[in-house]
């Protein structure tokens, strides 16, 4: 299987043959695989080299000219670093780019905590207007990359992972997929935990939820989910409770529980491979199993 990031190489190339609007802006990271593409389109593959404010600045200035500008690198350089300009340089601008990250939570653990950024989505949470997508699979990624691309001007996160489930689910974007029915509660997994997330609950008697986009956040989805028992697992790939809000706001006319999963605020030090790392969060398959059973039983 090839990775999401191999796929967002691959499919990106093409759409830059297909579309003169699109341009590619690069802060080193993954420039050596867009080399054939910079060669035949030496204006729109731009590599600006480690300066990432540069890269979202760049972006910005792209989108006022009327390119629909991708921006890529890692998730702590893409979000975190030049947050300012993703603040102004978008979003006060009023103009909108894809940016398409890499080596999200733990992917790389030996880059250690420079290379990390659990809090890329809640960061984004303070800025109106972002669609977020979080794919499990390369051939969701595809699917959601093009949609991120052709979606007017808007601004679109497109998160990368290399920890992915085996098989893709048939994603619709902006929705989320049944893929188990239950009665004792809902667990909505976010894009790479959704292998976990079903063999912990195998034999459960519960719903489980699966999101490739998280916002705009499928509220609807889920209030036709919970039915009577309004119980929510959240295991999300990143900050434990990114979304926690998003579900009070959906079941905001009925009582309900909400337990958020994901990669805690204290940092981890000892960095080893991502199924360590996962195993530490509480995120692999037996944590989860008996984390989900304390809450809805």
């Amino acid at each position: 299987m090839d990775t999401m990031r191999d796929r967002f190489v691959a499919v990106t190339t093409r759409l830059l043959d297909e579309d003169p609007r699109l341009a590619v802006v690069l802060a080193d990271i993954t420039a050596a695989a867009f080399t054939p593409a910079q060669e035949r389109h030496p204006d729109r593959v731009v590599n600006v080299g480690i300066r990432e404010q540069l890269l979202i600045g760049a972006a910005g200035g792209l989108a006022l000219s009327g390119m629909r500008p991708i921006a890529h690198t890692f998730a702590s350089f893409l979000i975190e670093r030049p947050f300012e300009q993703v603040k102004l340089d978008l979003v006060h601008q009023g103009v909108g780019a894809v940016l398409v990250s890499a080596a999200g939570s733990y992917d790389w653990p030996a880059g250690g905590r420079t290379h990390m950024s659990p809090g890329d989505v809640a960061l984004l949470d303070t800025l109106p207007g972002w669609t977020v997508h979080v794919p499990g699979h390369p051939d969701e990624a595809e699917q959601l990359l093009r949609h991120a691309y052709a979606d007017g001007d808007r601004n679109v996160y497109v998160r990368l992972s290399a920890h992915q489930n085996a098989a893709p689910v048939a994603v619709e974007p902006g929705r989320f997929s049944t893929v188990r029915t239950g009665s004792r509660g809902v667990v909505l997994a976010v894009g790479p935990m959704l292998d976990a997330v079903l063999a912990a609950t195998e034999g459960l008697d519960v719903t489980v939820l699966y999101a490739a986009t998280v916002r705009p956040f499928d509220a609807a989805g889920l209030r036709a989910a919970v039915g009577e028992r309004a119980e929510v697992v959240l295991v999300e790939p990143y900050l434990a409770g990114t979304s926690a809000n998003e579900v009070h706001e959906a079941l905001a006319d009925r009582p309900h529980r909400v337990l958020g999963l994901g990669v805690p605020r204290e940092e981890h030090r000892h960095y080893g491979s991502i199924a360590e790392h996962l195993a530490a969060y509480g995120l692999d398959a037996p944590a989860l199993r008996e984390r989900i059973g304390t809450f809805l039983w």
